[in-house]
């Protein structure tokens, strides 16, 4: 089997996702997601207002001496991004507890998807759910004692999941 770091399915076509958090609210939650994005090779996008400064040191603890790697892109609101970055509709995918539009093994990820997550406490706005109930999508829990995991093991298991084609 080949070491690991070789893109399986399609080597012609490197994929260009991006994690998407809107108004998060713990540091070291960012600095664990944009270690993710390093290790992924995935852009983070940061959507203010944020629960703390980027220079905090937890944010640097969490993404160790990985985070001057982290390809970060930061907008002032969700309309700032919708209007810089164009997203097609198809290509945003929102993570929510109750995702209506199936788990996260529902969807074919295309290679350019923006892999969208709320804030820690309160999950998305209304102003990026709205109209996209079939966009948002849930990780499946069998165990009735938890009603959500850590913002940064989602955003990890999500975009392992979405990757998967382009991963060995």
């Amino acid at each position: 089997m080949p070491d690991g770091d070789a893109v399986s399915a399609a080597p012609d076509m490197k994929p260009d996702m991006k994690i998407v958090l809107v108004h998060p609210e713990i540091p070291g939650n960012t600095g664990s997601v944009g270690r993710t994005c390093v290790a992924l090779d995935l852009e983070l996008i940061l959507i203010h207002p944020l629960g703390f400064d980027l220079s905090e040191r937890s944010v640097r603890r969490a993404g160790l001496d990985y985070w001057k790697h982290v390809r970060l892109t930061e907008y002032p609101d969700w309309q700032a991004f919708l209007d810089a970055r164009r997203p097609p509709e198809a290509h945003l995918f929102l993570f929510e507890d109750d995702g209506t539009g199936g788990t996260v093994y529902a969807p074919d990820y295309p290679p350019d998807a923006f892999l969208v997550f709320g804030k820690e406490t309160k999950g998305l706005p209304s102003e990026v759910l709205q109209g996209r109930a079939a966009q948002t999508f849930r990780l499946p829990m069998r165990s009735p004692h938890i009603r959500s995991l850590n913002l940064a093991n989602a955003a990890t298991a999500v975009a392992y999941q979405a990757m998967r084609p382009y991963l060995v």
